[in-house]
């Protein structure tokens, strides 16, 4: 199945269409938008145009893909992105202009997508930030991906040295398996003692509330 159409209370998760180039650019050209991302905001409609046909025509061949645009329903017009990879580490991956950051949009739509991977047979995704950009981690965590671990990569084509925070969900009952890809091809990794203490707490209060 490639990026079937979904529907939240709020928004359309469908794919990209050649109409959508200047909805497309509006995210992909902003410099805030695209501050934490490896690449670099697009500058010219030349550009959208490749960005669109590498990373959205590409996948829409495929038999299996997860691209979608984040519309709004009142015009379907899109606002975001949301990205899944159909391979290990399955990586999830979003973005949303920031004239609608702070209205639990991407929750929204983070929500439908990860319930119809999870009905497609998906058994787990991750999820990765930077450690300076905290505020993408909480769409992770409000959708129930967990924290794993840390780790150092130089990004490529930005050539920066960053820290990311691996989050995983697994969707198929092995609630132990944890992807090592990112641990096994960093020189430097470790888990964060905080988190890892704030996730052995939720547990804990889960099951304290199951009990009464």
């Amino acid at each position: 199945m490639n990026t079937p159409t979904l529907e939240t209370e709020r928004l359309i998760l469908r794919k990209f269409t050649e109409n959508d180039l200047k909805a497309m650019y509006l995210i992909y050209s902003d410099k805030e938008v695209n501050r934490f991302l490896p690449w670099f905001p697009v500058k010219s409609m030349e550009e959208m145009w490749k960005l669109f046909e590498e990373r959205y025509m590409a996948q829409y061949t495929r038999p299996q893909a997860y691209a979608y645009a984040v519309c709004l329903k009142k015009d379907h017009i899109p606002v975001g992105y949301i990205h899944v990879d159909v391979e290990e580490p399955y990586d999830f991956g979003y973005g949303l202009r920031k004239e609608f950051w702070h209205q639990g949009i991407m929750t929204e739509a983070a929500i439908a997508v990860t319930e119809q991977l999870k009905k497609d047979g998906i058994p787990y995704i991750t999820a990765t930030h930077d450690r300076n950009n905290p505020r993408s981690g909480g769409v992770m965590k409000r959708i129930g991906i967990e924290y794993q671990y840390s780790y150092e990569e130089q990004w490529r084509p930005k050539d920066i040295l960053v820290t990311f925070r691996m989050y995983q969900l697994n969707f198929d009952g092995q609630e132990d398996r944890v992807c090592k890809k990112y641990w096994d091809g960093s020189a430097v990794h470790f888990r964060s003692r905080y988190m890892i203490l704030g996730t052995i707490e939720r547990h804990l209060r889960g099951m304290y509330y199951e009990r009464i």
